[in-house]
């Protein structure tokens, strides 16, 4: 999570944005940007992009490369869709690199870390869900919510943590002992922080959840 420059050698910085850049691309255009048409779905947008700049900024270090901090990819792409989600996460990344917290040549690779995986998982777990679990309330904002948003972090700790190995920056024994610990513990928090803004958001401003249906979690039970 927020790699700094240098780390990472140059022929894993540009693999990481020869990976980026069309992904990036496809993703804007395949976004139902209508979906922001509406003041108030917009204000909400762009104001977790804000919060999460916040959140990402207040991250505590181990060693370069190994912070921790929250991420709220469940809360954007189940409010928002993973196509908006993605770039919402992209702007946060690009507000904590101006920042300084990140590095702008590692910024392809932090943003497929925190972005693409975070995101990605979160819509594996959502499509898990509509596909085999019951459809109800409850099950969606613990499944997604809280369990969504825990898994989505620990695979961002585990990718980040792979990569790092694979790279030669650390031994697979040191992150193991000394960082993906730490990680898990974090889960918990991100957990509770995502699953109590979305049931706010469910129960207060279900017009904001475009992944939440009326008709399919609450009709008829």
């Amino acid at each position: 999570m927020n790699l700094p420059d240098g780390l990472l050698a140059g022929a894993w910085t540009t693999a990481a944005w020869l990976l980026f850049i069309p992904l990036f691309l496809r993703v804007v255009w395949r976004s139902p940007w209508r979906r922001l048409a509406d003041p108030s779905r917009l204000n909400a947008w762009l104001g977790t992009i804000v919060v999460l700049v916040l959140l990402w900024s207040l991250n505590a270090g181990i060693k370069p490369g190994l912070s921790l901090h929250l991420i709220g990819a469940a809360v954007l792409a189940l409010a928002f869709g993973p196509g908006l989600a993605f770039i919402g996460l992209c702007a946060a990344l690009l507000g904590v690199t101006l920042n300084g917290d990140a590095g702008w040549a590692s910024f392809a690779a932090n943003a497929l870390l925190m972005g693409g995986v975070s995101v990605g998982v979160s819509r594996g777990v959502l499509r898990f869900s509509e596909r085999f679990l019951p459809r109800q309330l409850f099950v969606y904002l613990f499944a997604n919510g809280f369990f969504g948003a825990a898994l989505s972090i620990l695979a961002v700790g585990i990718a980040a943590s792979g990569l790092l190995v694979a790279a030669g920056v650390y031994s697979i024994d040191y992150v193991r002992s000394e960082y993906l610990p730490y990680v898990g513990l974090l889960a918990f928090s991100e957990a509770w922080l995502s699953g109590m803004v979305i049931t706010l958001f469910v129960v207060y401003r279900p017009q904001w959840v475009a992944t939440f249906e009326d008709s399919r979690y609450l009709l008829g039970k």
